[in-house]
């Protein structure tokens, strides 16, 4: 065996001193640095699932609030159809209170204006009647003068005139 050895080189007590060092390195490896690294990794694996945690969290609560806006939206249109609903059926009732109001006053001013007519009519043939009267009292005095005394004439015509009047 030690032939085939020293035919590839191998010389067999570098190979025992090179596994004794290779040995002292990797136990100084696995004592001063590969376990820090492995606490590090540990430590950082152990944030990182804490923060694939808290990122769940936080997306669960964005959820629930979207949901809760949308339900806020929905409740916010549905009061906003009933608020206009509201206002049409008020802006009705109140076209049609002053409709009414409208009409009431126009047949007010209409009754009024039939009652002046009525009374400037009644005070117009008044005037007209006396007119007449003193016309018909004028004229009766014109005919009757050089017919019958003053004093008869004066009689004729307060009787003419008082059967005029009524």
């Amino acid at each position: 065996m030690q032939q085939i050895l020293n035919q590839f080189g191998v010389q067999p007590v570098l190979l025992v001193a090179q596994i004794v060092n290779f040995l002292i390195v990797l136990y100084l490896l696995r004592r001063f640095a590969l376990k820090p690294l492995l606490g590090v990794l540990k430590d950082r694996q152990a944030t990182i699932a804490d923060s694939i945690r808290n990122a769940e969290k936080a997306q669960e609560a964005l959820d629930k609030a979207t949901e809760r806006e949308k339900e806020i939206l929905q409740k916010a249109q549905q009061q906003a159809k009933e608020t206009l609903s509201d206002a049409r059926l008020q802006a009705a009732d109140i076209a049609k209170t002053a409709e009414d109001k409208t009409r009431d006053q126009v047949e007010r001013m209409v009754e009024d204006a039939h009652k002046k007519i009525e009374k400037q009519t009644e005070d117009a043939e008044k005037q007209l009647a006396s007119k007449v009267t003193t016309l018909a009292a004028d004229m009766l005095k014109t005919s009757l003068k050089g017919m019958i005394a003053d004093k008869d004439q004066e009689e004729v015509i307060k009787k003419a005139t008082k059967g005029l009047k009524n």
